[in-house]
């Protein structure tokens, strides 16, 4: 091996007349040159020091006709095509729909209308790739024809008869950075060609593509960080309008607060301990392990902790509570009173391992119902798995640092990052402004006829 400005190298050389002198002026500005290229490549240097977004930018947008989840845009391919594609943590594959043989429409009242839904295909990327079985990503070699066919995959979810399959492929991920060597990044990644979904993919939720950001080798940030493009971290933001941030590479601040994640070697994932829950004024021993998924609209819990809470919030609400809806996936709802108040509403914090605090900025959910207006502990009774929902992380910076193994957060306004990106939303149902401090929660509307609300678990 030799330096290419070695004496070895300049007389192996056929450009030595324009080669500069070792140790002058030239000869460092020349390597320095060449430090400033590699970086604009994102070949080495330090890659935690430029946070990578997305072409469109690092915005993204909680869409509650499509499953209350946050959404941003993602360009494929060469040329380029976008997908509006959903975000979650507690998922590994990035999938969108490809060669379909069962896929949501690409047209529909729910979508976002001056968004143009597209269908990946391989054959107008001249970039793309097929995955074959022989290679290591692929995980279904007993359905495999040879060891150079195309391999599949099937991925199912916690949602009810929700599931894709397909092919697994390879093309370029259009990204940006905004560090020091600010510029174009093109990063490989392998993703699903989803010919077939089913379930809430099918209507309701994702009908544009998922993209799991998990901890397994396959997710986008696992991919990022093993070829040296950003830290082994990334970061999002959820504002209270539903506005909110991704940053590829971002380990957070000196100053957030922090939890270990509770690791499981053979399937690691982004689960935490929560040793304490204060109700309002009233404090509950939990000692339960919980998923920070934003893959899940709200806060799903089993019993005995589910029950504990729910009745602890009860015994403090000021407001009548309303006989059961079965349109209302949530046992605790209040007939909003007129001189409705934030304040009057029992606050939560959860304290999680090694001791410190996260504040519950968002335990209720406002719901529109045949002209009336009902607030709802939005916690829904599980049977066998904690989650930590999308809305429970509304107000913060969440930081998955997966270096560390550390979960970090912090209270932030997601409109101090950035500029906004392009991604189309419908606005956001407001109750009247005569609510007062419930304004600010998150709102759904039901219809008056039978339908049911539908919340998404990945």
């Amino acid at each position: 091996m030799h330096h290419r400005y070695s004496e070895t190298y300049k007389n192996w050389s056929t450009h030595r007349k324009n080669w500069p002198q070792e140790g002058s002026f030239e000869y460092y500005a020349a390597l320095a040159r060449r430090d400033q290229f590699l970086r604009g490549r994102r070949l080495f240097g330090n890659a935690d020091d430029a946070p990578l977004a997305f072409a469109d930018g690092n915005s993204t947008f909680r869409i509650s006709s499509l499953g209350f989840l946050h959404y941003t845009t993602v360009e494929l391919g060469t040329p380029g095509v976008k997908f509006m594609v959903a975000l979650d943590t507690g998922s590994d594959l990035f999938w969108v729909p490809c060669e379909c043989s069962r896929c949501a429409p690409t047209e529909g009242s729910a979508y976002a209308s001056d968004f143009e839904f597209n269908i990946y295909n391989p054959s107008e990327s001249s970039t793309s790739k097929r995955v074959t079985c022989n290679n290591d990503f692929c995980t279904h070699r007993s359905r495999c024809l040879g060891a150079f066919s195309n391999c599949p995959y099937t991925v199912s979810y916690v949602s009810a008869k929700t599931s894709t399959s397909g092919i697994l492929v390879q093309d370029v991920l259009h990204l940006t950075s905004k560090g020091s060597s600010a510029g174009v990044v093109e990063a490989t990644v392998t993703f699903g060609c989803g010919q077939v979904q089913s379930g809430s993919f099918l209507d309701i939720a994702a009908p544009n593509g998922l993209l799991g950001l998990g901890m397994e080798r396959t997710s986008v940030p696992s991919t990022l960080s093993r070829e040296g493009l950003t830290a082994d971290s990334f970061s999002m933001c959820f504002g209270s309008d539903g506005v909110g941030r991704i940053n590829f590479g971002d380990k957070g601040s000196p100053d957030q607060e922090e939890t270990p994640f509770n690791l499981n070697p053979s399937h690691p994932t982004y689960n935490i301990t929560v040793t304490r829950v204060r109700v309002g004024t009233t404090l509950i021993d939990a000692d339960i392990t919980a998923l920070f998924d934003s893959g899940t609209s709200f806060t799903y819990l089993v019993n005995p902790i589910y029950t504990r809470i729910s009745e602890s919030f009860h015994s403090q609400a000021r407001d009548s509570r309303r006989q059961p809806d079965s349109r209302i996936p949530f046992e605790y709802c209040y007939n909003m009173s007129p001189d409705a108040n934030a304040s009057l509403i029992p606050s939560m914090t959860l304290t999680v391992k090694g001791g410190n605090h996260f504040a519950v900025y968002d335990p209720i959910i406002v719901i529109s119902t045949q002209g009336q207006l009902v607030y709802c502990l939005a916690i829904v009774k599980s049977v066998e798995l904690n989650i930590i929902g999308q809305n429970f992380m509304t107000g913060y910076r969440i930081v998955f640092d997966r270096e560390r193994l550390m979960l970090g957060w912090k209270k932030f306004n997601c409109y101090d990052v950035e500029e906004y990106s392009k991604v189309p939303v419908e606005p956001l149902t407001v109750p009247p402004s005569d609510v007062g401090g419930a304004g600010s929660h998150n709102n759904l509307t039901t219809e008056e006829d039978d339908e049911e609300t539908s919340l998404m678990m990945w």
